[in-house]
């Protein structure tokens, strides 16, 4: 392994190590950056070490898929499964309050 190799493999093991911190301490953000330079080294080396993060990735999949599956079952698939705290002109009480005291 030349010196940029190693130099580039101490950098991802770095980004790792700095990406699991920021994680553990709720800084989501900057976990974020450091996952994100930990996958331009890897692929920059050309290292192809597996993503550290996989099973965050599935997990986080899982959870979107049950939360949709749970959306479905409840209101059905034609239904509208949309945010009900997104104010609307419709829905919002004071705005059409307002309007009707005028």
């Amino acid at each position: 392994m030349n010196d940029i190799s190693a130099g580039l493999a101490r950098d991802l093991d770095e980004a790792e190590a700095k990406a699991w911190e920021s994680l553990a301490k709720y800084k989501f953000m900057m976990f974020g950056y450091w996952a994100a330079i930990w996958v331009h080294q890897n692929r920059v080396g050309r290292f192809r070490r597996p993503n550290p993060w996989q099973s965050l990735v599935r997990q986080a999949r899982s959870q979107i898929a049950a939360a949709a599956t749970l959306q479905l079952g409840l209101n059905g698939p034609a239904a509208d499964v949309s945010i009900t705290s997104t104010p609307t002109a419709r829905n919002t009480p004071a705005v059409s309050d307002m309007s009707k005291t005028r």
